[in-house]
């Protein structure tokens, strides 16, 4: 699966112009044309800006749409590498772990619930080398951050599903093609994130984002419904529908999104306060039904007749390169247990008979370059290759044969990743908080390995408290998705006389599933870092002690209210009083040092 050169269709233009990128091809990986002179331009601006000769503020814009991002400490970069749909190839886990190994003291590459690969610590002339080589996998940066159309996520089993009317993939990779670098996307007030879901399921969570899609047919036709104006944030807001149906083929869903965009574009107003600048506040401003007449008017424009909306569709045959029953087969011996949990909860029978879509559980999104070297293995040996990212910050491998299934097990839990409760209460979800994010209050990469660890030890076998979603977040922002969890928590602070503690506030009764988006409620209580463990255990077992008959989480959250949840734990909010036996408290998760909120200016309104 290498990149390939050669183009598949005439382009106009010289090699090397956006018109004719010199890599783009339709393997899962590819979807983004590669310039290999923006590498060049990235050498010579860092080089001048680290001589003193670009200003910092131009350097940011720049840098930030090739993906490199800012981090709290100095001189250190974010890469974020833009997965389209969360499609990755077995070469490209093996470029992401050379980048790993050679450029993040760390030794790690982190998957973010945006399906992309993030690489931390990166020091800034380093950032272009690392561009450089993933870009030889077909990997690309571009847009990876800045005021853009940010990675374009899905629904990792697209094209797999009983349910769906039509696999959304092509039309991912024309509107991922049709934006990248497009004029009207490059400084708009504020970032753009979409999805695709696949079908009314909507696992790829359409309500929380700018803007949408959900497949439709009409008359035979294939389009989309489409949304507009949700996200999460200090204001969240679920997306209402734009348009129940725009065509797909005719390109009608591009065409329409840059009409959006255009107007976005040209909102001044929402430019002065750049932490409310999303299109979700002038939505939330006007309507949808006046937006809706804005985009009308704004169709009627020249513009228009000077586009081709023809989608450059991303057409790949996955089935054509799926692996054939095998002649031989492992199966346990002795003892199944393990096994066969990790079957239920990870595994999942794709609607072509034989295949199964597993689902691999990284802990925390953090990968080791051995551990994607062995994925890639096993992708090459059991799935012809494909796997897609999730947003719950796992990997799903597909097309695996049923009867192999015992051996990709093995081989998983060989490399470390064996692990089953994908999306259950264990499979805890964060963003990286103060390890490197500039406006992380807390280490909720640390609290996530507590509460995941008193889960384990915990073992709850109970299902209903299996199903139950468990998210945080180093700050309000909510990067970890707090808000649509069942419990969720997003970073904070307690003043103790003249210290602080770390603390959590916590969310109750958040979810996305089966199309319906229901945001948190907040408790009126901020919980110590250190203490939010016990919390959960508490929430849990009064769950546990007090549901009626069949009543999962969710309905017992709603009928106890948001009080019961709080008088639960309202000793445990009780701030402590500084001393040598209190220390411990006063210090973060995974942090050997006082805590304190040291918060930086984020890039992401620059």
């Amino acid at each position: 699966m290498e990149p390939s050169t050669v183009q598949t269709t005439e382009r106009k233009g010289r090699l090397g112009s956006l018109e004719n990128p010199e890599v783009i091809d339709d393997i899962p990986g590819h979807v983004i044309p590669i310039l290999r002179r923006e590498f060049d331009d990235f050498d010579t601006e860092a080089t001048r800006f680290l001589g003193g000769e670009t200003d910092e503020t131009e350097f940011i814009k720049f840098r930030l749409k090739q993906g490199v991002y800012g981090q709290r400490q100095a001189a250190v970069q974010m890469i974020r590498v833009k997965l389209p749909f969360g499609g990755v190839t077995p070469e490209q886990l093996e470029a992401v772990a050379g980048a790993a190994e050679r450029y993040t003291p760390l030794k790690k590459a982190h998957l973010t619930t945006r399906q992309n690969f993030q690489f931390h610590h990166v020091p800034l002339p380093d950032a272009a080398k690392l561009i450089r080589e993933i870009s030889d996998a077909g990997l690309s940066s571009r847009e990876g951050c800045g005021n853009t159309v940010r990675n374009v996520t899905g629904d990792p089993w697209a094209g797999l599903l009983p349910d769906e009317l039509f696999d959304p993939t092509p039309y991912v990779g024309g509107y991922v093609r049709y934006f990248v670098r497009h004029p009207t996307t490059q400084a708009m007030p504020r970032k753009i994130k979409t999805a695709f879901s696949a079908d009314d399921h909507d696992r790829a969570i359409s309500g929380i984002h700018d803007i949408a899609y959900i497949p439709r047919i009409r008359d035979g036709v294939r389009g989309f419904e489409m949304k507009v104006g949700g996200g999460t944030s200090i204001m969240p807001r679920i997306a209402p529908t734009l348009y129940e149906f725009v065509g797909a083929d005719d390109g009608e869903y591009l065409k329409i999104a840059e009409a959006c965009f255009r107007i976005f574009d040209r909102q001044e107003w929402l430019r002065v306060n750049r932490a409310r600048a999303r299109i979700k506040v002038l939505i939330d401003k006007i309507g949808i039904d006046a937006f809706r007449e804005q985009v009308e008017e704004e169709l009627q424009g020249d513009w228009t007749a000077e586009r081709d909306f023809t989608p450059d569709l991303f057409v790949y045959d996955e089935e054509a390169s799926a692996p054939a029953p095998p002649a031989l087969a492992a199966s346990p011996n002795g003892d199944r247990g393990e096994f066969d949990r990790w079957v239920e909860s990870n595994v999942l029978a794709q609607r072509q008979p034989g295949y199964c879509a597993v689902t691999v559980r990284v802990v925390r999104g953090d990968l080791s370059p051995e551990q994607l070297r062995g994925v890639a293995d096993l992708m090459r040996e059991f799935s012809g290759g494909h796997a897609r990212t999730h947003i719950a910050q796992n990997l799903v491998l597909r097309w695996v044969r049923e009867e192999v299934l015992y051996d990709v097990w093995a081989r998983l839990d060989a490399l470390g990743l064996g692990k089953d409760g994908a999306y259950e209460v264990v499979d805890t979800i964060s963003c990286p908080g103060t390890d490197s994010c500039k406006l992380g209050i807390t280490s909720s990469m640390g609290l996530n390995q507590a509460i995941q660890e008193r889960l384990e030890a915990l073992d709850f076998r109970d299902p209903d408290i299996r199903r139950v979603r468990i998210n945080m977040s180093g700050c309000p922002n909510g990067c970890g998705q707090h808000h649509i969890a069942n419990i969720g928590f997003y970073g904070a602070s307690i003043k103790a006389g003249g210290h602080t503690m770390p603390a959590y506030v916590a969310h109750i009764g958040g979810f996305a599933e089966d199309g319906e988006v229901v945001y948190g409620t907040r408790l009126k209580v901020r919980l110590p870092a250190k203490r939010v463990p016990d919390a959960i255990e508490r929430w849990l077992r009064m769950y546990l002690e007090q549901r009626d008959e069949g009543e999962n989480f969710l309905a017992f959250a709603e009928r106890a209210g948001t009080t019961a949840f709080e008088d639960r734990v309202r000793d445990l909010s009780l701030p402590a009083e500084f001393s040598l036996d209190t220390m411990a408290e006063f210090i973060d998760w995974n942090r050997d040092v006082p805590f304190q909120v040291i918060r930086g200016e984020g890039e992401c309104a620059v």
